[in-house]
């Protein structure tokens, strides 16, 4: 089984507890229509869990077949040199059809971002090299498509349809109690 590579740290994008009894780690790519339709999925296990769930996204732009993905991951990147990452992720995946320089745009703007500076920000040079970085945790973790999903830092294979995702999800919490 392959494992998440390198762990979740503190620089991760992550949504509940640190101590939560499962971590769900998402390898994703905001042009992905699969990722798109897992994107409620999750939504739903965050609130059915709650305290005991903590999610984590890392890109994994898909270029060769999603062109705007990348600009997408650095848009997500430029809002989260704001404190708006989450704001951009559920944003650009409920609108993955709109993903070209002024839609960017216009999703900083509908989300309350200080649009000149996002503008600045979003070629920035570290915004790039954290998605280089997340891409080769990828390749590490042994991640070959989006979305790759890891439960407990292991590599969930099975459907991504809401039963199967939130029995995976169950048995985790189940085994992580002590």
């Amino acid at each position: 089984m392959s494992r998440l590579t390198p762990p979740v740290s503190g620089s991760d994008h992550a949504l509940g507890p640190a101590d939560a009894r499962v971590t769900l780690v998402e390898y994703g790519d905001f042009e992905c229509p699969h990722c798109g339709a897992l994107h409620p999925v999750i939504q739903s296990a965050l609130k059915a869990f709650g305290g005991n769930l903590r999610f984590v996204f890392r890109h994994f732009p898909l270029r060769s077949s999603h062109p705007h993905a990348l600009a997408a991951a650095k848009a997500g990147e430029s809002a989260a040199e704001q404190g708006r990452f989450w704001d951009m992720h559920d944003r650009l995946y409920q609108r993955q059809t709109e993903l070209d320089d002024d839609d960017l745009r216009r999703h900083a703007r509908d989300i309350g971002l200080d649009v000149a500076r996002f503008e600045r920000e979003l070629p920035a040079r570290a915004h790039e090299v954290r998605i280089r970085e997340d891409l080769a945790s990828a390749a590490r973790s042994g991640a070959s498509g989006t979305p790759a999903l890891f439960i407990n830092g292991e590599l969930y294979q099975g459907s991504l349809d809401r039963d199967d995702v939130f029995a995976a999800l169950a048995r985790a919490a189940v085994a992580a109690v002590p």
